[in-house]
């Protein structure tokens, strides 16, 4: 999967909270990627998708997906949203009020579609007992999951047709307990598997970033500012004061003077054992970074 699937050029104007700021990027997606848009907010992220899918023409641009060109400015090229085999994940969700959770999966298969994926989406997403509810019956976390189950609909309805599977995903577990959350992870990175899907996903969640993506794209004022692998991108300011490891913790008790600790660590669960003092800071879900002295270890928090 080292081919080259999307190569982005793109000039646009951002209305922020300061005035306007020019977007300017200039990026490629490998084919199968997990990409990580990443970067404080206001600084185009959310934008950065919808020039992608069509929502929004930019002022300037080119977008190649494979041998397709979907947006070429200056040859007045802008093949419409619906013409873009992109599944899109907003943050408001974006559900049809007035449908059930099961017409809103089916109102995105393409005529001739196999209907068969909706039950299969509701199953794997756990709302197979809500199928017959509206969205205003439902959680944001199930809202949630509806809208990242119709998104994948048109993706996996017809896995052998040719061409580009792209997911446009803007904070899609957000929402989501720590449970939910870490089982969707894992259906996505079984679905990315599956069908060779390619997923830009936006996520502010660092414990998310390093468990699904391998490249991470740093947004900051419409600028690229750093891009690369998550451990390249978060471990350079580390290094400078000496090799750490990233963790998630998992669970945490207290026996005599240690701190008993079960963190995810390089995509494998390991157990510490750490200062007492530790234990009330390490709540699930936590993300940190660990680092050894002749003392002792050093745990610092990644916010």
């Amino acid at each position: 999967m080292s081919d080259t699937l999307l190569d982005i050029t793109l000039r646009h104007s951002l209305s922020t909270a300061t005035g306007q700021v020019p977007l300017k990027v200039d990026f490629r997606v490998r084919a199968g990627q997990i990409v990580a848009l990443t970067g404080p907010s206001g600084a185009g992220k959310t934008t950065l998708l919808r020039l992608l899918a069509g929502l929004v023409r930019p002022q300037v641009g080119i977008i190649k997906v494979g041998n397709e060109t979907w947006l070429d400015t200056e040859k007045k090229i802008q093949v419409p949203p619906q013409q873009r085999r992109v599944g899109f994940v907003f943050q408001d969700y974006a559900l049809f009020p007035h449908l059930t959770v099961r017409q809103n999966l089916t109102f995105a298969l393409e005529k001739g579609q196999n209907p068969a994926v909706v039950d299969e989406l509701l199953s794997q997403t756990e709302l197979g007992q809500l199928a017959h509810r509206k969205p205003a019956q439902l959680s944001g976390g199930q809202q949630q999951r509806v809208a990242l189950a119709r998104a994948l609909v048109r993706q996996l309805a017809e896995p052998s047709v040719a061409g580009p599977r792209v997911l446009l995903l803007d904070e899609p577990l957000s929402a989501l307990d720590r449970d939910m959350r870490l089982r969707l992870q894992e259906l996505l990175l079984q679905w990315h598997r599956r069908y060779q899907l390619t997923i830009i996903l936006v996520t502010h969640d660092l414990a998310e970033l390093f468990r699904l993506a391998d490249h991470v794209l740093v947004l900051e004022e419409g600028k690229l500012v750093r891009e690369g692998s998550p451990a390249a991108v978060y471990a350079q300011a580390a290094e400078a004061e000496g090799p750490g490891l990233y963790g998630e913790v998992l669970a945490c008790r207290v026996e005599a003077d240690h701190a008993l600790v079960q963190a995810l660590m390089q995509g494998a669960i390991h157990n510490l054992r750490l200062p007492r003092h530790l234990a009330e800071s390490m709540t699930p879900g936590r993300a940190f970074w660990l680092r050894y002295s002749v003392e002792a270890p050093i745990v610092e928090w990644i916010k």
